[in-house]
């Protein structure tokens, strides 16, 4: 329960979960220190990035029309992933949780929304969010809300949830005013280091074992189906087998109520326009597969493409490009993400 959830806050000494590991490299005075959220124990630091001046777009409205709307804003950006036990807690109040202690550290909320308030399926993948497992947004179940301290720091919260496992994704950008002041260098914690499990005795677990389609799948996890081979340059799949198509076809065939989303990525390379409907030409091409070849029925499958929107890596090298050129596959079966 919630009230679990709070109490797990109060007693711990160490403050477990407090977001703390990157702010150490901020050099903060102490009237102007940054926020320091506060989590529940055994909440899990999965990934993040930190660079010390950038800039980013800043939701502030719902996706509708075609358009989000967003504000530039400029600083010290850091982005930090977390997954938190919620056992039967929700994102409402989870982000009620963290809500509160943004007011209560003076800051004034922009803009707030739920799921399809947002713009569902297009609000998501128009933000900055770190790569899957690390960060995981369920489509039927996320909230996110923007905030502002004065002229000194910007803040989001993007949260959700697969099963009681809560995932939380922090985006600050700090700007250098009334002796809050960025960092000159920063060490970022790269999306796909190895996780690290804080315990309530501030030690360390070992990593989480890499998932594989079907266990990520059943845990409500966005997976990247890691063996499709396209002709270079073309949206057709090489010729061959292909095991996640197969256990995926598998999966579904066993209940028919399951239900699964392909998602094209590109790299950032040549035009954006050309990239997206690459993508989703190679969504398409996967979900042909499973229907061709493997008997899959057309409704349980659907195909979208988001070009370059959604990175994994950098695309300033070519191994970066490489990780960035993927299907990934969803359940969107809102019964079982429910269950």
């Amino acid at each position: 329960m919630m009230m679990a959830f709070l109490d797990g806050l109060t007693r711990s000494p160490t403050r477990v979960g407090v977001v703390c590991a990157t702010l150490a490299l901020w050099g903060l005075a102490p009237q102007a220190r940054a926020l320091e959220l506060a989590f529940p124990p055994l909440t899990e630091t999965t990934a993040g990035r930190a660079e010390a001046m950038s800039s980013l777009q800043l939701p502030i409205g719902p996706y509708a029309n075609g358009t989000l709307p967003t504000e530039r804003v400029e600083g010290a950006v850091e982005i930090t992933a977390y997954r938190v036990p919620l056992e039967n807690g929700s994102t409402l109040e989870l982000m009620q949780i963290l809500q509160e202690q943004l007011a209560t550290a003076g800051f004034a909320v922009i803009f707030d929304c739920e799921t399809e308030a947002c713009g569902g399926f297009d609000f998501r993948y128009g933000l900055a969010v770190l790569p899957e497992p690390d960060m995981h947004v369920n489509l039927s179940d996320f909230r996110y809300l923007s905030a502002r301290r004065g002229a000194v720091e910007d803040l989001a919260v993007l949260v959700s949830r697969a099963g009681q496992i809560g995932f939380v994704q922090v985006t600050r950008v700090t700007r250098d005013a009334g002796g809050l002041t960025a960092p000159e260098v920063t060490t970022p914690l790269v999306a796909g280091d190895p996780p690290k499990l804080v315990t309530d005795l501030g030690q360390t677990a070992t990593p989480m074992a890499a998932l594989s389609l079907i266990v990520g799948l059943e845990s409500g996890l966005s997976m990247v189906m890691a063996d499709l081979v396209f002709e270079p340059g073309s949206s057709s799949l090489l010729k061959g087998r292909y095991d996640s198509v197969v256990q995926l076809a598998g999966w579904l065939a066993t209940d028919p109520r399951r239900k699964v989303m392909l998602v094209g990525h590109t790299d950032a390379s040549g035009g954006f326009e050309a990239n997206l409907r690459l993508s989703r030409l190679r969504a398409e091409s996967v979900r042909q597969a499973l229907l061709s070849t493997q008997g899959v029925v057309p409704d349980q499958v659907q195909a979208e493409g988001i070009g370059p929107l959604s990175p994994r890596a950098t695309n300033l090298t070519e191994e970066g490009r490489r990780q960035n050129r993927r299907v990934e596959v969803m359940v969107t079966s809102t019964e079982l993400l429910e269950r």
